[in-house]
C-alpha cells in the first residue's frame, strides 16, 4: 500500500469513528504534513483520493472538508420473518432466466459493476500468484498429474486444514476434496443427500445460484426467511422440519449472501442441535468466512458438529483466486459418496492451480493479503453507505454487514426493483434486483449492491444516478 492511501485510510477511518464530523474541516495541507510527518504531495494525493470516495470535498480558498451526510440516517431493513408468512411452503425453482438477463449486463467492461457477484480482480495479489504457478508446474512430478486427480492436491488440503485447525475445527485431511470452485461443491453435496423432486430448505433472500442449482436438479424449495442482522429464523425452520419431509438445508451462517447477516455463535449451535434432532444434514456455504471485518473470525456450524452431519463448502474465488476456481468441501459422514460422485463428474480442479495455491498459502502471505482486502472492503463499504445517505430516497433501508462486499437496499414499496434495473442499466450502472434472491421473487422493492471495487469519482456519480432514478418513482 502506498504511503498516501495509508494516510487516506486513516483519515477515512477517522471519518467513520466520528472523530471527523460532517461538515468539519479536516486538517490543512500544511498542518497534515506537519503533524503526520508526510510531504504536502502525499497529503494531497490522499485528498484526492478521498474526494474520489466521495468521504470529502474542497471548498473554494477554504479547505477540504468532510462531506455533509444527507440530512436522513438510512436505518436498517425490516426482518424479512416480520414481513411475510412465517409458515414457509414448498416452491417449484424456476429463476434461470432472470438471472441470465442480470448476469449479461456485466459483459459491458464499462458498466458501473454494482451487480457484480465479485470483488476488484484489483485487489487480489494476481503477480504473486502467476509466480506461484510458474514455480508450480516447473516443480511438478509427472506422476502428480493422476495422483491428485480425486481427493486433490494433498499439500493444499494440508493447509486448508491446518486454517481449519486455526478456526477451532479438527478435520482429518481424507475428510476434503478439492473442487472447481465452491459451486461445484455445493453441488456435490446436494446430489449427494437427495434426488428430484425433494424439499430442499433455503434461504429467503437466498444467493441466486443456490435456485439455480436447486431448479437444475428438479429440486423444491422450501423458503426459510432470513433476519438482515441475526440470519436464519429458527422458529420458522424448526416449524418446516416438523411439517415437511427436508431432507437437506443449504444455509450461510456468516456474511450471508446478499444480506450480510451472520449468525451469532449460540445461533449456529442451536442450528446444529435442531438439525441433529431430525437427522437433516446440512450443506453450510462458507465462502465469505475470510472477510469479515473484526478482529475475530466467525466459528462454523461445522465447529459444533458432533457426527458428520454438516458439508462445509468453501472457496478461495472470493477472497484470492476468482479465475482459479479452486473450492473445497469438508464432506463429513457423505465424504465418501462426494467423492465418487465427483470422479464420475468433472475428477478434478486444474492441477497446477491447486499447487500455485497451495504454494501461496504457505510461502506468500496469505493471511497480510486478507488483512488488506478486508480493510479495503470495510473502507469501500463506509463510502457506499455514506453516499447512499446522500442520494437515496429517505426512507430507505440498507443492511450494516460486518464483512464482505454486499448491501441490501430496502427502497420504498413504490419501487420496482426488476425497472430500476433496466433503468440503471440503460445509464451503464447494473445491480441486482431482488426477485433473483427468491424462489418465489419476492423482494421486489429490493436490490444488492457491490461495494467490492475501489471507490472513485465514477462510483459516486453512478449512486448520484440511482438516487435520481429512485425519485421517480
Amino acid at each position: 500500500m502506498k504511503r498516501y492511501e495509508k494516510f487516506a485510510d486513516e483519515i477515512a477511518e477517522s471519518i467513520r469513528n466520528g472523530v471527523l464530523a460532517p461538515g468539519e474541516r479536516v486538517p490543512s495541507v500544511r498542518h497534515a504534513s506537519r503533524t503526520y510527518g508526510v510531504s504536502p504531495s502525499t497529503v494531497f494525493q490522499a485528498y484526492y483520493l478521498l474526494e474520489d470516495r466521495g468521504l470529502i470535498q474542497a471548498r473554494a480558498r477554504s479547505g477540504y472538508f468532510v462531506r455533509e451526510h444527507a440530512k436522513h440516517p438510512l436505518h436498517e431493513p425490516e426482518s424479512p420473518v416480520e414481513r411475510g408468512p412465517r409458515q414457509a411452503q414448498t416452491t417449484e425453482v424456476d429463476v434461470s432466466e432472470l438471472v441470465f438477463s442480470v448476469l449479461g449486463s456485466l459483459k459491458n467492461p464499462a458498466t458501473v459493476p454494482f451487480g457484480s457477484a465479485f470483488p476488484s480482480p484489483y485487489l487480489f495479489p494476481l503477480a504473486r500468484l502467476a509466480r506461484s504457478m510458474a514455480q508450480s508446474v516447473r516443480d511438478m512430478p509427472p506422476q502428480a498429474v493422476i495422483a491428485d486427480m480425486t481427493a486433490g492436491n494433498p499439500d493444499l488440503r494440508r493447509q486448508i486444514a491446518l486454517r481449519y485447525m486455526v478456526a477451532g475445527v479438527r478435520l482429518p485431511m481424507d475428510e476434503l476434496v478439492i473442487t472447481n470452485g465452491a459451486m461445484e461443491a455445493l453441488n456435490l453435496c446436494l446430489q449427494s443427500v437427495t434426488r428430484p423432486g425433494d424439499l430442499v430448505a433455503i434461504e429467503a433472500p437466498a444467493f441466486y445460484a443456490t435456485l439455480q442449482v436447486l431448479e437444475r436438479l428438479k429440486l423444491k424449495a422450501v423458503e426459510i426467511p432470513v433476519h438482515p442482522r441475526e440470519g436464519i429464523d429458527l422458529e420458522s425452520l424448526a416449524d418446516s422440519l416438523q411439517r415437511l419431509p427436508i431432507k437437506a438445508c443449504w444455509f450461510m451462517s456468516s456474511l450471508q449472501n446478499p444480506l450480510g447477516a451472520s449468525m451469532s455463535e449460540d445461533k449456529k449451535r442451536a442450528l446444529y442441535e435442531l438439525l441433529h434432532g431430525h437427522q437433516v444434514p446440512l450443506i453450510e456455504d462458507d465462502v465469505y468466512a475470510e472477510l469479515y471485518y473484526g478482529t475475530q473470525p466467525p466459528k462454523p456450524v461445522k465447529s459444533f458438529d458432533r457426527d458428520g452431519l454438516v458439508m462445509h463448502c468453501g472457496s478461495f474465488s472470493k477472497s484470492l483466486a476468482p479465475g482459479y476456481r479452486v473450492g473445497w468441501v469438508a464432506g463429513g459422514r457423505y465424504a465418501e459418496q462426494i467423492s465418487r460422485l465427483k470422479l464420475m463428474t468433472t475428477i478434478s480442479p486444474s492441477v497446477p492451480a491447486q499447487a500455485a495455491i497451495a504454494d501461496y498459502l504457505q510461502h506468500g502471505g496469505y493471511d497480510r493479503h486478507l488483512r488488506k482486502l478486508r480493510h479495503a472492503l470495510e473502507m469501500q463499504q463506509g463510502a457506499m453507505l455514506a453516499s447512499a445517505a446522500r442520494h437515496f430516497p429517505a426512507s430507505t433501508r440498507v443492511t450494516r454487514p460486518t464483512g464482505g462486499y454486499f448491501l441490501w437496499f430496502e427502497f420504498p414499496e413504490r419501487v420496482d426493483s426488476l425497472q430500476l434495473f433496466q433503468l440503471a442499466l440503460a445509464q451503464g450502472i447494473s445491480l441486482a434486483p431482488g426477485p433473483i434472491f427468491s424462489a418465489t421473487r419476492r423482494f421486489g422493492n429490493c436490490a444488492r449492491l457491490n461495494h467490492g471495487h475501489p471507490w472513485d469519482a465514477g462510483s459516486e456519480r453512478a449512486m448520484e444516478t440511482l438516487g435520481l432514478i429512485l425519485a421517480t418513482f
